[in-house]
């Protein structure tokens, strides 16, 4: 074969290598490249409780003197900071009488009027203090008995689980708050503290 052909054949072999050459060593290439790392998953967001606003509750400050207003001083000054999971909040009035908590707020008033009920309405003693609970548009309201100044409190729904929200105020009421001499017939006939007849019921609508 002549020098003109043989240089023409080797140009063919040449240009139809190099192509094959490039796309196996490309195809070496994407087989060594390390593998691309899978896309990262965001991590869902922790749940955040319900916001307390951070301004005061509305409430009304009642005119008390004397001893009343002395115990009212003496129990606002024993309540917790939290009422378990409720972070106790500012008021609009009364400091020394009126308590708050949480969003909607369970709120506590000393120097109440007395509760009005018939003598047949069942009561509950929690912890030592015998309380008179009723239904309310807003929840239910709860109010001592046996005490001598009213302490009230006001725990927005649901009515599940209201009786244990009261028993977490019944110690302060104990230590600042005595107890009547003459207590209604219906907190007589409750057994005794620390032997609770069975699980509170939830207050009457």
């Amino acid at each position: 074969m002549s020098d003109p052909l043989r240089r023409g054949a080797a140009r063919t072999a040449t240009l139809v290598a190099l192509p094959v050459t490039l796309l196996a060593g490309l195809g070496v290439h994407q087989l060594l490249r390390p593998a691309a790392e899978p896309a990262a998953v965001p991590a869902a967001a922790a749940p955040t409780p319900s916001a307390v606003p951070d301004t005061p509750v509305p409430m009304a400050a009642r005119p008390l003197a004397g001893r009343a207003a002395a115990l009212c001083r003496d129990l606002l000054a024993q309540l917790p900071a939290r009422a378990r999971d409720l972070p106790r909040r500012t008021v609009t009035a009364g400091p020394a009488q009126n308590a708050a908590y949480g969003e909607p707020p369970l709120t506590l008033a000393c120097g109440t009027p007395p509760a009005v009920f018939p003598a047949t309405t069942q009561l509950l003693r929690l912890d030592g203090v015998c309380w008179y609970g009723r239904g309310t548009p807003a929840g239910s309201a709860w109010t001592t008995v046996d005490r001598a100044v009213p302490v009230t409190l006001t725990v927005p729904p649901p009515a599940d689980g209201a009786a244990q929200r009261v028993i977490d105020f019944s110690a302060p009421v104990v230590g600042a708050v005595p107890a009547v001499a003459d207590p209604p017939p219906g907190c007589r006939d409750l057994p005794p503290p620390g032997h609770p007849a069975g699980s509170p019921p939830a207050p009457p609508a």
